[in-house]
């Protein structure tokens, strides 16, 4: 029985990082990275961030994919994955602290019209123009779930007004929290602020095409920190040209790395940052560790993944 660790990322923790990390709390553990691989007939469990198309037949004797990571719609839909492989992803506290800081950081960015002072200072004109009020400002938080809530949390705390959307029934103290699809385009139109940390499954792919995008308050901003597919980029250029929402600060895209030709990188309407807003792992790896010990044993894993529903 061996774990691999194959990430398949050349510019974020590097393999043996990981496997390092790992074998420190694993000490009898048969840990391997690409470089070390021997007779893949022995691995059972995978790390990964995306799986390659050749992992299945690869690993012949693969029992469980552990995402490093909390989207796992790449996994769950990867056409060579056997039924019996089960699948795990990450609740880890750092990225979901980092994602809602990316989300303060940018909102707050828009609050104090920092890119006005700048363009400002290049100028070398003292132009005072007033903070938006904190209290005043309403936020909608898309998706409750670890990071959401850690999100809508931090917000409520700064002293936004804070308003929460999901496909259920949740409760988080000092937020207003509404569900289900027919009640999202009445919470967009009452939001300054849009944060969009959704999984990608069925149900949201393409959620924000041109009707929901039509619902959201003119000028507001929508920052998009959950997977790539949830907007319609092409509906999403042709809102912000008609100033509805007003800017997008997008982490994620369809397409990663975003093109060099795609009209993102250009629209005087759009920041993109290269997914990074959660990229620390913190004491996760502990989580890896402890389901390669239950997959050895046969108990339950942590946050095991439910293919059907795709999270």
């Amino acid at each position: 029985m061996a774990l691999l660790i194959e990430t398949g990322l050349s510019n974020w923790i590097s393999d043996d990082e990981i496997a390092r990390s790992l074998q420190a709390v694993l000490p009898d553990a048969d840990i391997r990275t690409a470089e070390t691989l021997g007779n893949p007939d022995d691995i059972t469990m995978l790390a990964v961030v995306d799986m390659q198309r050749d992992h299945p037949t690869r690993l012949p004797n693969l029992k469980l994919v552990q995402k490093l990571g909390a989207g796992v719609e790449t996994i769950v839909s990867h056409p060579g994955l056997p039924g019996h492989v089960r699948i795990a992803r990450l609740k880890p506290d750092a990225p979901a602290q980092g994602i809602a800081e990316w989300f303060l950081a940018y909102i707050l960015r828009a609050q104090r019209h920092m890119a006005f002072h700048e363009a400002a200072q290049t100028r070398a004109e003292w132009s005072p123009r007033a903070p938006v009020f904190t209290p005043d400002t309403v936020v909608g938080v898309l998706g409750l779930g670890h990071i959401g809530a850690r999100t809508a949390r931090m917000l409520h705390a700064v002293g936004f007004q804070v308003m929460g959307w999901s496909r259920t029934p949740k409760a988080i103290e000092g937020v207003t929290c509404m569900h289900g699809q027919d009640a999202l385009p009445a919470l967009l139109g009452q939001c300054d602020h849009v944060c969009a940390i959704l999984p990608s499954t069925p149900q949201t792919a393409g959620l924000f095409d041109a009707r929901m995008l039509a619902a959201m308050k003119p000028g507001s901003q929508l920052l998009n920190a959950g997977r790539g597919n949830l907007i319609d980029e092409d509906a999403l250029i042709a809102a912000l040209d008609a100033g509805v929402p007003g800017h997008a600060v997008l982490d994620v895209t369809s397409r990663e790395p975003l093109p060099q030709d795609s009209p993102l990188w250009r629209h005087p309407g759009v920041t993109i940052t290269p997914h990074v807003s959660g990229w620390h792992l913190g004491d996760a790896l502990s989580d890896v560790a402890e389901n390669f010990r239950r997959l050895s044993s046969g108990a339950a894993l942590l946050h095991e993944v439910n293919r059907d529903q795709g999270y």
